[in-house]
């Protein structure tokens, strides 16, 4: 693994504001336009929270502890830092000089946290994570507090836990007391006014992309436009600010539902839950940032995967090169996540009729249908037949009509595999790990890459290229294989973000687990990510990954157009 490139890490903020009728569209800016310092705004909270950081550099444990902290919660974050495994980033080799680090969160730990540590389900776990500022790192303690002992640590370099409320609130304070942001907007926006104060972002040409700060981006909304406003959190300062197009939309938004739904997260975020039917068994959970993730799966007795689920949303925006979220999907508590579960996973019949069903679970921001506000959904399809699909869908509406969306899936097959792809002639094996971007070598049945046991069972990998009736118009997918290695957590238990939300090329985040040095690939557990590419398009008549609100019968309705992505699993034994 090695760091790939120097990315920022940024989050978006959303302030919804009020469209006057008679209002005066603003042009959007051609660039982003760069804030030099001399512009800055002083803040009392940007210089106390800098006088904490310097205190906390002189303390025996250079790291800043989150405050506020009571009961178990405190107790599992002193735990936490008195390991050993958990000190060994906090100075410099050789000069022995404090690193910068702070505790992003404490709280109590999941089933989708502890996995490979059985200890937890039978007692009081907390999840402690931290982030080090100068080496981009972040690290995850797993601390069973009746036993004041640390069970776990995973260590994901170039990759940040979800911000503190405190950082957020930092973020937001910088942005609406920047007079660049006042000027571009024509006021000074409220504090109140603020959405998705969660969602990371990225913006090229500032700092923040040349350099691993801790970026956000405050995104302000006015007319049919989306002002972003770039803060460096690392520096406390407003790096830059950036227009995209949002679109018109009208009427009241979405309100069916609170989206903090006790009763959603006690029967399916606190526990697992078990589904048999059709020949299929699995177990099903909604992860903190993982989205629903399904385990255990068996089809007539056979394990089939260890488990799947939808890591991220990378979503980024074709017009402003650099720009865009990187959102996730989790559980309405204990969760930074931006996009929440709607209800519970619900259990359908496939659309097609034919015997199986579907499991499914809905994401929703709480004002969508407006804009900069998202609805995801994941499918996972389940054939009588053995065949099975595991989809991701959007449904809009987004911060921009020129996104492109990828969704990170990670699938986890059972017991040791091989993995090979169609080179238009024959198979071909992945003797190492590796990734490819999907092209047009398909089998005649449409297969482009299959996964086998030693005895030859397995599965056929189907990339979606529009056939499945869905209004899907194909995946353009990146498809990486790697080893399992059950010494790494790479990303069975919940993962953190990874990779940047803007990168055009293949650098997703499954490469961190390939780079720099591959690692054997025959018959071994093997997990495949699946990332596919998706274009949004709001052209009248041709709508894509887009959601309006339409007058119909006298009231507003959301109209959706959703895109939907993701590959069909075949077995090796059963014709198509």
């Amino acid at each position: 693994m090695k760091w790939v490139g120097m990315r920022a890490y940024c989050l978006a903020v959303v302030f919804m504001t009020a469209c006057a009728t008679n209002s005066v569209t603003v042009a959007p800016t051609p660039a982003a336009i760069l804030i030099p310092a001399a512009q800055q705004t002083p803040l009392p909270s940007l210089a106390a929270r800098n006088a904490r950081l310097a205190a906390a550099l002189q303390q025996p444990l250079p790291v800043l502890r989150l405050e506020g902290l009571v009961g178990d919660a405190a107790q599992a974050e002193t735990i936490a830092l008195q390991e050993p495994r958990f000190q060994t980033d906090l100075r410099a080799p050789g000069t022995n000089a404090p690193l910068r680090s702070e505790i992003f969160g404490v709280y109590p730990a999941r089933p989708s946290d502890y996995t490979g540590a059985p200890a937890c389900a039978q007692s009081r776990c907390f999840r402690v994570d931290m982030y080090n500022y100068a080496l981009n790192l972040a690290l995850s303690a797993l601390v069973d507090v009746p036993a004041a002992r640390v069970v776990a640590i995973t260590r994901v370099p170039n990759a940040q836990p979800e911000l503190p409320p405190a950082l957020t609130a930092l973020a937001t304070e910088i942005a609406i007391n920047a007079p660049a942001v006042q000027k571009a907007l024509g006021f000074r926006p409220e504090r109140a006014d603020a959405k998705m104060a969660s969602t990371k972002t990225a913006l090229n040409q500032t700092r923040c992309e040349r350099s691993r700060h801790l970026c956000v981006a405050p995104t302000f909304l006015k007319d049919n436009q989306a002002l972003w406003a770039v803060v460096d959190l690392t520096d406390g300062v407003l790096v830059g600010i950036q227009w995209t197009i949002v679109g018109s939309t009208g009427g009241p938004v979405v309100t069916e539902k609170s989206l903090e739904d006790q009763a959603v997260n006690d029967q399916f975020c606190k526990r697992s839950n078990t589904l048999a039917q059709d020949g299929w068994e699995l177990d099903y959970i909604l992860t903190s940032s993982d989205g629903l993730q399904i385990s255990n799966v068996r089809w007539k007795g056979q394990p089939v995967l260890d488990s799947a689920k939808l890591v991220d949303w990378h979503v980024a925006y074709r017009s402003r090169t650099g720009v865009g979220f990187n959102d996730g999907t989790g559980c309405p508590f204990f969760s930074s996540s931006a996009v929440l579960p709607f209800n519970g996973p619900q259990v359908e019949p496939l659309t097609d009729g034919s015997p199986g069903f579907i499991l499914e679970q809905e994401f929703w921001s709480d004002l969508w249908p407006q804009p900069c506000n998202y609805y995801y959904e994941q499918h996972f399809e389940f054939h009588a037949d053995g065949r099975f699909r595991i989809v991701a869908a959007n449904v809009g509406r987004g911060c921009g009509n020129d996104g492109t969306y990828r969704p990170v899936l990670r699938i986890a097959f059972a017991g040791n595999t091989s993995v090979a792809r169609w080179d238009g002639n024959a198979w071909q094996p992945w003797t190492t790990e590796q990734w490819a971007l999907q092209d047009e070598r398909v089998t005649p049945e449409g297969y482009q890459y299959r996964v086998t046991q030693s005895n030859g069972a397995g599965f056929y990998l189907e990339p979606g290229q529009g056939q499945f009736g869905d209004g899907g118009r194909g995946d353009q997918a990146f498809v990486y294989a790697t080893r399992r290695n059950p010494a790494v957590d790479e990303g069975d238990s919940d993962l953190i973000t990874i990779g940047s939300c803007c990168s055009e090329d293949y650098r997703q985040g499954p490469e961190q687990f390939i780079e720099p040095n591959p690692e054997p690939l025959v018959d071994t557990p093997v997990v495949l990510w699946y990332v596919p590419q998706i274009e949004n398009d709001d052209t009248p008549g041709e709508e894509y990954c887009w959601a309006e609100s339409v007058l119909e019968n006298g009231v507003f309705v959301a109209k959706e157009y959703p895109c939907f992505a993701g590959p069909l699993f075949v077995p090796i034994s059963s014709p198509k």
